[in-house]
């Protein structure tokens, strides 16, 4: 019988030779998720032997992952600022870049309970995904309201998975929408949030197999430019939004978005990093809040 360690080290070697660029890593996770360990445990149980059930179930998601599938997808879930998001194929998979965001929109948000009669704060998440950017935003902010907001059938049925297992029910509306369609003229929206499809069309084909095979090319293509949506989005956006719109881009392109931001006639203009030193988001507030 092959031990836990012999196995680990067969499938980082099979994964290696496919091309993974963390052929470790999605070797761990993968033994995680079909043992039901996490990976720690790994280590701790190196010498356990496994019998032929459990690497009968480890050869499919290893042959997936073989095939350059995410590792999200396989095991379904990703972990987004320190909470866990359930993953489907066919929904953009959560990246620590997108924590930036997260970051510059608590930044705006007050914290702490609000004074009695004051309404709430409300955020719409526009092209939602997983949920992870609105839903995380109302893990912190306890008087937060969510309008989380896609046009994919797909992607909405994941966010209300991630809303049941977040316990946000009573405070997340999931709608399918065209930017900000679908939230009435009369709902308050205080930050409008996005991270939109930003690849220039051209450099979809040159992207990593996980992403340019796997992942859907509408949450990805940006058109010629990459700034499609950004030039939908934003005229909408600043006329909708009570306080701030805050989106993330790609490299590079923080001065084009931020131009963007200034014709949409949105005020005090500026960006924020991301760990690596990349303008990673753009913010801007209403210049005079409604």
């Amino acid at each position: 019988m092959l031990t836990l360690v012999e196995v680990l080290a067969r499938t980082q070697d099979y994964l290696t030779d496919r091309g993974s660029p963390s052929a470790r890593l999605d070797a761990e996770l993968l033994l995680s998720h079909v043992l039901e360990l996490d990976r720690l445990q790994l280590y701790l149980q190196h010498d356990r032997p496994l019998n032929d059930a459990e690497l009968a179930a480890l050869r499919g998601p290893v042959r997936r992952r073989g095939h350059r599938e995410p590792v999200a997808t396989i095991v379904g879930h990703k972990e987004f600022w320190s909470l866990q998001f359930q993953v489907k194929p066919g929904v953009l998979v959560p990246r620590p870049d997108t924590e930036t965001l997260v970051s510059a929109c608590l930044a705006l948000l007050p914290e702490g309970t609000l004074p009695e009669g004051t309404e709430p704060v409300f955020v719409a998440d526009v092209g939602c995904g997983t949920g992870c950017i609105g839903l995380s935003l109302a893990r912190e902010r306890e008087h937060l309201r969510v309008f989380a907001l896609d046009a994919s059938s797909t992607a909405l049925a994941c966010t209300r998975e991630n809303v049941a297992a977040l316990a946000l029910k009573d405070r997340v509306a999931v709608m399918r929408s065209d930017l900000l369609s679908a939230v009435p003229a009369e709902r308050p929206i205080d930050l409008v949030v996005s991270n939109p499809p930003y690849i220039p069309s051209k450099d979809i084909q040159s992207l990593a197999p996980e992403i340019r095979e796997h992942e859907p090319r509408v949450a990805l293509d940006g058109g010629p430019d990459g700034l499609d949506f950004y030039r939908r989005l934003l005229p909408v956006a600043a006329q909708r939004a009570r306080q701030a719109v805050l989106v993330e881009v790609g490299i590079d392109q923080a001065e084009p978005v931020m131009a963007l931001f200034k014709q949409a006639g949105l005020a005090r203009v500026r960006t924020q990093s991301d760990l690596a030193g990349v303008d990673r988001v753009v913010i801007g507030e209403v210049d005079t809040p409604r």
